[in-house]
């Protein structure tokens, strides 16, 4: 295990390189204390393209004591490429062996949007490792209510993570909510202490998708469950989290008033709804 060498905003998240199955990862683990030293951390899963980084609002706004794992996708951000692309079913299972490395055999699992498919791949084929499940702006893959079609556009090429002044431009069409009258802001979130990574990563990860879906297999997804969408995501319709967690034997629903970032734009507002949950379950276990 290689030191990358800084910590991130409050001193204790340490950002640094593993190797998992061959593949050189990008991390950052900040341990829990105090009333969640003993408690499995939340693993949280980013969007399609967005180094660790990009979650950093959220994770600021969380309780400081809870433990949190961020890491880089392979070919994204500073996790190296890997050598030939890969499913999602296998993503899941190096995600399960890199938190396994780093010494967690249980964990909460947060997914947003791209990282929402993870999460629900995670959340069946490594049920004896994952406790409960947060999923967040997305949806159920290839069998989903699709988008229009001139924001999927929008999203086939990874140009909005390497383009600044595109990416303000695009913003209130494809991420709505409050970037419809703040655009400048999403820039900055892709922007300001992201890490894009090789375009074939992006391509990767639009290929480890292509032809999956959770729907026919939602009902065998046993963890507790928040499913949480926006009433203005162009890219995931709200229909999307009403079809989950209606398919979920374990759901609860929480519709948003805002768009595709708004776990980071309106950080403190979701995350009061997330650690409510996860400290509810808690509590019963």
């Amino acid at each position: 295990m290689t030191a990358e060498a800084r910590r991130t905003s409050d001193g204790r998240d340490r950002i640094r390189t593993i190797a998992v199955r061959g593949i050189a990862a990008r991390v950052s683990v900040r341990p829990g204390r105090g009333r969640f030293v003993d408690e499995p951390p939340l693993l949280l899963c980013n969007g399609i393209g967005a180094s660790l980084e990009a979650l950093q609002p959220f994770v600021d706004a969380l309780d400081p004591d809870r433990g949190v794992v961020r890491f880089d996708v392979p070919g994204v951000g500073g996790s190296a490429l890997p050598p030939l692309p890969y499913p999602i079913a296998a993503l899941s299972s190096w995600v399960t062996a890199l938190m396994a490395k780093l010494g967690h055999q249980r964990f909460d699992v947060l997914g947003l949007s791209w990282g929402g498919g993870l999460a629900q791949q995670l959340a069946v084929q490594s049920r004896k490792r994952v406790r409960r499940v947060v999923l967040v702006a997305t949806g159920t893959g290839a069998l989903m209510v699709p988008a229009h079609p001139r924001v999927l556009a929008r999203m086939l090429t990874p140009r909005r993570h390497r383009d600044p002044a595109y990416a303000a431009a695009i913003a209130p069409e494809i991420y709505g909510g409050s970037m419809r009258t703040h655009p400048e802001v999403g820039a900055k979130l892709l922007h300001d202490a992201t890490r894009a990574g090789p375009k074939r990563g992006y391509y990767y990860q639009l290929a480890a998708m292509t032809g999956w879906s959770s729907l026919p297999f939602l009902g065998l997804v046993r963890q507790p469950t928040l499913v949480m969408g926006g009433d203005d995501d162009p890219i995931i319709p709200v229909a999307n989290p009403r079809m989950q967690a209606a398919l979920i034997p374990n759901a609860r629903l929480h519709v948003y008033h805002g768009g595709h970032l708004a776990l980071l734009t309106e950080a403190h507002d979701l995350a009061l709804v997330i650690e409510a949950f996860l400290d509810e379950e808690n509590r019963h276990e």
